[in-house]
């Protein structure tokens, strides 16, 4: 049986994408802000299905120690990790910074998802053959990356921080697929669709498709053989299509990475 950790899987795209891969027989992390809340949603999806093998992990992704409490809760219960969904995803309309000095956004929605791969890449390199699927956004074309300016201390607006959020994701994905190549893991970022969410609404104040729409491009990453040998790709509605000109910039990408690891080298040494 494989296994798979979705982050931010008690709502939304999250909490459907976990369902449906249930449904397919996988054991399912079922990540929340909180324990109480993990268990919450797990207890729901096991009642809807009771071959369900869902177990509820907690972090609050803005606290970069908390992300390490969550990777050190995967390693306990496996020993083996063959799909990391890295989905969880904040917007927020003023600029907070968090108890480690990270813009929220930026924490929650980039540089949590990187500490944690990073944690977790020992798991994935265990398995037959481990996917990391980071679920991105069509708002990444309208992103920006000051290296210098990660806290958006020279101006702030929540779309434009959730935005270089999305862009930050892809050019992650670039730079570890680059590092994993050759591995028997792979890498690869997606565009979700418009989908009828809670941050949608609050960010944009609109509707969307369903979360069973949205959730489609997340589970055919993680399951379908036709996606095996693909390394570094942006996916959408299941179809690799090509990013923005700023996510291919592999020097930016190398440069983000660069100054990723020296923000998180505290974390990263314990």
């Amino acid at each position: 049986m494989k296994t798979a950790l979705v982050t931010g899987a008690t709502d939304g795209i999250g909490r459907e994408t976990a369902r449906q891969l249930l449904e397919e027989g996988l054991r399912v992390f079922i990540h929340g802000r909180t324990l109480d809340k993990a268990r919450s949603v797990v207890n729901e999806l096991k009642r809807a299905n009771p071959e369900a093998q869902a177990e509820a992990v907690y972090a609050d992704l803005a606290n970069m120690h908390e992300v390490l409490g969550l990777a050190e809760q995967i390693r306990k219960k496996a020993k083996v990790l063959d799909i990391c969904i890295n989905n969880a995803g904040v917007y927020e309309d003023t600029r907070i910074i968090t108890q480690d000095g990270f813009e929220l956004t930026m924490a929650v929605n980039y540089f949590a998802h990187f500490l944690l791969t990073h944690q977790l890449l020992p798991l994935l390199k265990s398995a037959p053959q481990g996917r990391i699927i980071t679920v991105s956004s069509i708002a990444h074309q309208s992103g920006h990356l000051n290296l210098d300016d990660l806290s958006f201390c020279h101006g702030y607006s929540g779309y434009d921080a959730y935005a270089a959020s999305k862009l930050a994701n892809i050019l992650f994905t670039v730079a570890l697929a680059k590092r994993l190549a050759g591995t028997s893991v792979t890498a690869n970022s997606l565009h979700p669709g418009v989908i009828a969410t809670k941050l949608l609404r609050k960010g944009f104040g609109v509707g969307g498709d369903p979360v069973q729409e949205g959730a489609r491009t997340s589970v055919y990453l993680a399951v379908s053989a036709e996606v095996e040998n693909i390394n570094g790709a942006y996916v959408e509605s299941c179809q690799r299509v090509t990013p923005s000109h700023t996510p291919r910039d592999e020097r930016l990408a190398e440069a983000l990475w660069e100054k990723s690891i020296a923000l998180l080298t505290p974390f990263m040494k314990r």
